[in-house]
């Protein structure tokens, strides 16, 4: 991922140079520079304007108690969006426009929603988020041999033996330590064969 943006970053400032050339070499440097300069405070002005726009929605959302996922994504892709604009090229230009348009902005915001925050909460939350959780068991057969629940299947009956015995026989001896689980404070206190 970090390559692909490296690459990214390194790309396209080349083709915006060679593409201010052509036009330069078209219109002369001095419209160029007009153009590249117009489009910057347009641009500015629109993602201003696209911005408290989408903090008032924002705002709107908090109010009524929902998640604004929506708003906060298009405040991401509106600072990106700004970026570009006051980056000098027209390429740059073009893909800041995009950005601030809002039926294109909503094309890309699905985009990156769909292929960026999703994955992202749903490894970071382990699944929690999206509701894609396993609530009993395990997921297929490897996961069951690898995690050893035998064992901890074994350690469990230890305990249950020990807490069954604590109201009884002050619990039960195994090999070495006898378990008593206390009813009122629920520490549990080792003793030795050798007290018994």
């Amino acid at each position: 991922m970090l390559k692909r943006a490296l690459i990214g970053l390194l790309i396209i400032p080349l083709v915006d140079a060679l593409f201010l050339v052509y036009v330069a070499t078209q219109l002369g440097p001095v419209l160029t520079v007009a153009l590249v300069v117009l489009t910057a405070l347009v641009g500015t002005l629109f993602v201003r304007a696209e911005g408290r726009h989408t903090v008032r929605r924002l705002q709107e959302a908090l109010g009524k108690g929902e998640v604004p996922t929506d708003e906060l994504t298009d405040g991401a892709l509106l600072i990106a969006a700004g970026a570009f604009l006051l980056t000098p090229g027209l390429v740059t230009d073009t893909v800041g426009f995009l950005l601030a348009f809002p039926p294109s902005r909503i094309l890309v915001r699905e985009t990156v929603q769909k292929w960026v925050v999703k994955p992202y909460v749903e490894k970071k939350t382990g699944g929690f988020a999206t509701g894609n959780v396993y609530t009993f068991g395990f997921p297929n057969a490897e996961d069951v041999s690898a995690s050893g629940t035998g064992a901890s299947a074994g350690g469990a009956g230890n305990a249950g033996a020990g807490a069954s015995g604590a109201g009884g026989s002050h619990g039960q001896s195994n090999s070495e330590d006898t378990y008593r689980v206390d009813d009122d404070s629920y520490d549990i206190e080792f003793e030795d064969d050798e007290e018994k």
